[in-house]
């Protein structure tokens, strides 16, 4: 029996070889007596994890969307920062830049003119709740066709109004169901869901869908801080 099936345990192909990687890393160190959780080891397993999940990834496979019955509207927890930004979204702007051939700024009205896509898919935390939730905005793309990155960019990074920080691969960033989103569950997104922009997406684990969003940036190199919550640990991928 396999590791990926022992007890009944199921993982995705994806999550068997990151953990197999790591595995392999912490028995080569074994005989060295190194602690396999220490930061040297996290670091050394980390490059070789991304790299795996990335090559892995097919950005053109499309994750499982959901009929409209089948909506939680009461399981989609909030989870937040001590404060929760209160924008007016008749000033709000996001800002697109880095490594483009045209800065924006583009206003609330403007992003809802974009080609509109609704998607109702599950929404996965890494603390082990799900629901199906019905977003509905802009697909990334749309933006980044606006702005025309250049053809090296390798990741975004996400800044949001609480100071939240994000970054994605690119192909991730691109991906169809990877959205700006204005609408939850049939209805303006309310502010503690992180109006009036924030990321959602079916391929990526909650934590790296942004609320309060106010810039996107197009880089060629990953930011030196990827992300609030990998920063302090986390995975970076964190691809389902």
């Amino acid at each position: 029996m396999s590791l990926a099936k022992k007890s009944g345990l199921y993982l995705p192909r994806r999550q068997f070889l990151s953990i197999a990687g790591m595995s392999t890393l912490s028995l080569i160190l074994a005989g060295c007596e190194t602690n396999f959780l220490d930061g040297t080891v996290r670091n050394l397993a980390q490059p070789f994890n991304e790299k795996m999940e990335g090559l892995l990834f097919n950005p053109r496979k499309l994750a499982r969307e959901f009929a409209d019955t089948e909506i939680e509207p009461e399981a989609l927890l909030i989870n937040t920062f001590d404060v929760t930004p209160q924008i007016d979204p008749r000033t709000f702007e996001l800002k697109i830049d880095g490594q483009v051939k045209r800065p924006l700024n583009l206003n609330l009205a403007q992003i809802q003119n974009l080609p509109r896509t609704t998607m109702t898919i599950r929404h996965i935390c890494v603390e082990g709740w799900s629901a199906i939730v019905q977003w509905a905005g802009v697909r990334l793309r749309e933006i980044a066709n606006l702005a025309q990155p250049a053809a090296n960019v390798r990741y975004v990074y996400f800044k949001s109004a609480d100071g939240y920080y994000e970054s994605w691969d690119i192909a991730s960033a691109l991906h169809p169901q990877t959205l700006l989103a204005y609408e939850k569950n049939g209805r303006t997104l309310d502010v503690d869901n992180g109006a009036p922009l924030r990321l959602a997406s079916p391929i990526k684990l909650g934590y790296k869908q942004s609320k309060w969003v106010t810039q996107v940036s197009f880089l060629v190199r990953k930011p030196r801080m990827s992300g609030y919550w990998e920063d302090q640990g986390y995975e970076w991928f964190a691809g389902l």
